[in-house]
């Protein structure tokens, strides 16, 4: 038997691969699906599964293109509907995998069809359960996503949840080993760990939501208290995961298009396209294409993507390093943003040289900040709320990046201020945002609040997050 989790940092997601006596079940595939086909010729296996452990908001899954390549059978938990060829799997049914069986446990609560995967070994003792995105590793799912108006509340969803836990999570033996579909990043939990693989035993002893003793109504409240609005882009996720969507092979062919900087601007202008530049934020401040968007491959790529761009049809042309072209496109696709209509070739050189138009961006260091601030200098911080509420410059505002677009009125358009993250990656997503709706007087602050921590900058006092 071979477990392997195939981790994706970016999207902070866990598929998973199990090969047992030739036959392999894939659970929660990401959009390009040839990895897993490579890899069960490789191991001269075929794959018989593809288990999805719900409808995923936060990337679109490669279950339809592998179950079209390799004719595996789709398979969603009770109460799930879906547009394409599917196995709507009993709470309890049991497919059998070589020498080993998987176990389809309904678990609702993150969303209703929610289900998570209990493998015995050949001997038929309990050995790991998938649990998507029912249990984290220090959270839970959030119960939020799946509300329906007049139908279904957070705080309905959260007391399925408790009782999934309860009753077919928590009832497995303290060995049993836990995958679960998300880590630390995801916008799946609140509390999630950086740890990947962990044990019910441990779980029970470290995650809040599965204190014993806790009551229905304390885990309701606690699992839903803090929660921040999610991207807008995972309702249209969602649907792409219950309805199908175009073949990643396609998305490729179209997306991966070479333009000349002539002709670049003729589709740009023709198009309404929205300028992506995925370069690192280092070379984006000292040359961009004006009106461009920076949002780097090098940080949370497709997150922020989904978070900031929102509507997955935008048509998107790309300024990538180059030999980042496909990438770039295959990593938009896990998304679902699927209209890119091709990329600059020769990169950011190419338009310079053509002798086009550019903007840049002013990046000054801490040190200089310092030198400079007195009581009317303005400054923004962009950092998620929590990462804010735990120690920040006094009287230095928080407007999250996530919502920037609900901040807009409160930058100043009459003189210069400054903008900073954790560590300059958010901040120079904002500050190219800014300068494309017109608000060329912004500067970013070199380093963000790593770097403002070792300065004399007067900040509040530190509080441990995990006490928020």
């Amino acid at each position: 038997m071979i477990i392997e989790q195939i981790y994706t940092g970016c999207l902070a997601q866990g598929a998973y691969y199990i090969e047992s006596n030739g036959e392999v079940a894939i659970i929660d595939p990401l959009r390009e699906v040839q990895p897993y086909i490579d890899k069960a010729e490789k191991d001269g296996a075929k794959i018989k599964y593809i288990f999805e452990t719900h409808f995923h908001a936060d990337f679109v899954s490669g279950h339809v293109t592998l179950a079209e390549k390799t004719g595996a059978t789709i398979v969603f938990g009770p109460t799930a509907k879906t547009n394409f060829k599917s196995h709507i799997a009993k709470d309890g049914e049991v497919f059998k995998l070589g020498d080993i069986t998987i176990t389809a446990l309904h678990t609702p609560g993150h969303t209703m069809e929610s289900t998570s995967y209990l493998l015995k070994d050949k001997n038929g003792k309990d050995h790991a359960i998938f649990s998507g995105d029912t249990l984290f590793l220090g959270d839970v799912g959030r119960p939020d996503l799946a509300q329906k108006a007049g139908v279904l509340t957070e705080e309905d969803l959260a007391g399925y949840l408790y009782d999934s836990l309860r009753t077919k999570i928590m009832t497995l033996a303290d060995d049993v080993i836990v995958y679960p579909a998300h880590g630390a990043g995801s916008a799946c939990g609140k509390n999630l760990s950086k740890e990947t693989v962990g044990t019910i035993g441990g779980q029970k002893k470290t995650n809040y939501a599965l204190r014993e003793n806790m009551t229905k109504e304390e885990f309701v409240k606690e699992v839903t208290d803090g929660l921040l609005p999610p991207p807008q882009y995972f309702p249209l996720n969602v649907k792409m995961n219950k309805e199908g969507y175009e073949s990643i092979d396609a998305i490729l062919s179209k997306g991966t298009i070479p333009l000349s900087p002539d002709d670049f601007e003729k589709v740009a202008n023709d198009t309404d396209a929205l300028i992506l530049d995925v370069r690192h934020e280092s070379e984006f401040i000292k040359g961009f294409i004006p009106r461009s968007i920076f949002i780097g491959l090098e940080g949370g790529f497709a997150p922020w993507v989904g978070a900031l761009i929102k509507d997955v049809k935008q048509p998107i042309l790309l300024v990538t390093p180059e030999g980042k072209e496909e990438e770039t496109v295959t990593r938009l696709s896990r998304v679902g943003f699927d209209n890119t209509l091709g990329y600059l070739n020769g990169s950011f050189e190419a338009w310079k040289k053509s002798g086009k138009e550019i903007d840049t961006l002013t990046s000054i260091s801490v040190e200089e900040l310092e030198h400079k601030m007195d009581d009317k200098t303005a400054i923004f911080d962009v950092r998620k709320p929590g990462e804010y509420a735990s120690e920040h410059i006094v009287e230095v505002p928080n407007t999250p990046l996530d919502f920037i677009n609900d901040y807009i009125s409160e930058f100043p358009k009459d003189k210069e201020f400054y903008v900073h993250c954790a560590g300059g990656y958010r901040s120079v997503i904002a500050a190219s945002i800014l300068k494309a709706r017109g608000y060329h007087n912004v500067i970013d602050i070199a380093g963000g609040y790593g770097a403002i921590k070792e300065s004399s900058i007067n900040k509040t006092d530190y509080v441990c997050p995990s006490t928020l």
